[in-house]
């Protein structure tokens, strides 16, 4: 199924990125990533070719390795992935948000030791940051950070929950809190935690969804860190912290975006060809209309996570996480809906392993609820856009 395209939103290199994604991604396809996930594997063999033709890191510096674009061009290699049917979850992960922030604030011996391994996939960095008790309140975080006064390492010390791919990063960016000396309240701090620090403990949450990336939860006891496991300035930890989650929003949408995309490509192959009386279903205009406002809807959550990039990269940080909260909503309520009316279509074929729809009414759920939820979104809009008072 063809997809609308702007040239003043794409360029022409966007547009071939598009394309040479999306044959990549038609190599593996949904199948190849069910098995995987079916076997309790990762899809290794995919992320080595996504990241020898460089497109895990073409975001990230080109003097570290990476492709020197932004995020408009890491949301297009994951939509169009996920359009295949094979999303790796990871990127939102370890290129977007860990990758931005060591590229913007990372000491130039953090860029040098995480960047180029992160930009050819040899290396993964998880992220850190939802707690048991904190939901979405980042400002409940109790996971603290404080100095040893003899050495000057860090000692972090809290809990973690829904943390992806912790298995097979090789670091984690932790988010933390340290004390204000003047004030005495505490402030956000990023920290890069290795997987094997002693302390740092993992424990698998079970999940009704089925996918290749791990949910965990993390214990950190005492972890002792050197001073330099510090990202960025101890003072700016939340100008930092949101130059993460921008990227995560708008990748999220990407996520939504292409499974939405791979749903409805689905759907309307089956539409065409299934015939119950004497034309295909999808002549019938109780089967049509509904693919159609889905695509429609799909097309409209695109034009924002594009918008969202767009002043992502070019350093509007506002702007750009007004739009990320509201492509995030789009994208994900979009999908939602087209998952659900691609599996109505197929009727009983919809619940079905041989077509592969069923698992994607779980897994369209996820970004409706990660990385924020869309009534916290609503909340954001309501107070920082319209002005509205806040209930909290």
């Amino acid at each position: 199924m063809s997809t609308a395209r702007s040239t003043v939103l794409e360029t022409e290199e966007h547009q071939a990125l598009r394309s040479a994604v999306a044959a990549l991604g038609r190599r593996y396809g949904r199948d190849y990533l069910a098995r995987v996930a079916a076997a309790g594997g990762h899809p290794d063999e995919l992320w080595a070719d996504a990241a020898k033709l460089g497109y895990l890191g073409v975001n990230l510096p080109e003097e570290y390795g990476g492709g020197g674009g932004g995020i408009a061009e890491l949301s297009i290699v994951l939509e169009e992935l996920g359009a295949a049917g094979c999303p790796l979850l990871m990127m939102v992960v370890s290129p977007a948000i860990c990758g931005t922030v060591i590229a913007r604030f990372g000491t130039e011996e953090q860029k040098r030791a995480w960047l180029p391994g992160l930009a050819d996939g040899s290396r993964t960095m998880a992220f850190g940051i939802t707690e048991p008790d904190a939901g979405s309140n980042s400002h409940r975080i109790t996971t603290t950070a404080r100095r040893d006064p003899d050495s000057g390492d860090w000692l972090l010390t809290g809990r973690k929950v829904f943390i992806s791919g912790v298995d097979i990063a090789d670091a984690t960016l932790v988010v933390g809190r340290t004390s204000d000396a003047r004030t005495g309240n505490l402030k956000p701090c990023l920290f890069i935690v290795p997987r094997d620090a002693p302390g740092f403990r993992r424990h698998q949450i079970d999940m009704e969804l089925q996918a290749a990336e791990k949910q965990f939860e993390l214990v950190l006891d005492d972890v002792r860190l050197p001073a330099d496991a510090l990202v960025g300035d101890e003072d700016a930890g939340l100008l930092q912290l949101f130059a993460g989650l921008n990227p995560e929003r708008i990748m999220t949408a990407a996520f939504a975006l292409g499974m939405g995309r791979h749903a409805l490509s689905r759907a309307v192959a089956y539409a065409k060809e299934r015939s119950v009386w004497k034309t295909p279903i999808g002549a019938h205009q109780a089967i049509a209309h509904p693919l159609a406002q889905s695509h429609v809807e799909i097309e409209l959550a695109r034009l924002m996570m594009q918008k969202a990039a767009r002043l992502y990269d070019e350093g509007d940080d506002i702007g750009a996480g007004e739009a990320a909260n509201m492509a995030k909503l789009a994208a994900a309520d979009a999908c939602v809906k087209a998952v659900d009316q691609s599996v109505h279509t197929l009727g009983g074929n919809g619940l079905t392993k041989e077509f592969g729809l069923a698992s994607l009414i779980v897994a369209s759920r996820v970004a409706r609820i990660a990385p924020v939820s869309r009534e916290m979104i609503l909340n954001y809009v309501s107070h920082q856009t319209l002005g509205l008072p806040k209930s909290y």
